[in-house]
């Protein structure tokens, strides 16, 4: 099925580890160092968000005073809208070094802080199972879609059903907040919340190993960092309504 093997590289099965895909017309070598940098930064992502959360969580003076004062309440709101508007400068600047990295520490910080309010009505067996959940499905579904590109397989077919599934969970959401429809409603949300950013941690990775270009490393970072932490998000509100 695949006669294409550049670089020298044998087929795909005979265990050479150079090669990402069947078809890579790049240099694996290149490719292998874009991935080393994109998963350095969503590390690096992960660790500020759960350094701030748990701060948030563990000073109590910062969650009393974001739900108690009308001052928290317009921080609150601030925090929640920051990321997006990061988002904004960052289409402009992601190519330029350092403003990129800093608007993208104020992209995670923002959003750590308002996950880490998030996680402080929460109990802490809950926040636990829902991390470790996580943490295990994400290297899982990384390592399958990186065994399943060696060997041909594509996952951009995922995208459109995956922005479908999206609209779905947004419309959910709305009907949530104004017709609240009981904890199996929300438990049936968060189940089938974890199940689309399980879809966009393989098709995101496939992006990654495929398709993202060399100067695109922002928002791949971004792309991932948002896989994880809607994912856990995801889970967060599966145990917690189930706790309840």
């Amino acid at each position: 099925m695949w006669n294409q093997q550049p670089f020298g590289k044998t087929d795909v099965e005979s265990g050479t580890s150079g090669v990402l895909y069947p078809t890579i017309l790049e240099s694996p070598e290149l490719r292998w160092s874009f991935i080393r940098k994109i998963y350095s930064i969503v590390a690096i992502q992960l660790l500020l968000t759960v350094a701030v959360g748990a701060v948030v969580v563990s000073y109590h003076p910062i969650v009393t005073f974001m739900t108690t004062t009308t001052g928290g309440l317009v921080c609150y709101i601030v925090l929640i809208i920051a990321p997006f508007i990061t988002l904004c400068p960052l289409y402009y600047y992601h190519q330029r070094h350092p403003i990129n990295y800093l608007l993208l520490a104020i992209f995670t910080v923002t959003l750590a802080f308002a996950i880490g309010l998030t996680c402080a009505f929460t109990s802490g067996k809950v926040i636990l199972e829902a991390a470790i959940l996580t943490a295990v499905v994400v290297v899982s579904l990384t390592l399958f879609t990186f065994w399943a590109a060696r060997r041909g397989y594509d996952f951009n077919f995922l995208g459109p059903f995956l922005f479908g599934a999206i609209m779905v969970l947004m419309v959910f959401s709305l009907i949530q907040i104004f017709f609240p429809l009981g904890k199996i409603s929300v438990m049936i949300y968060g189940c089938l919340a974890s199940i689309v950013f399980c879809g966009y941690i393989v098709y995101d990775t496939d992006n990654l190993i495929k398709r993202y270009t060399y100067d695109e490393y922002i928002w791949a970072s971004i792309s991932l960092y948002l896989d994880i932490i809607n994912l856990f998000l995801s889970l967060l509100t599966v145990f917690r309504a189930a706790d309840s």
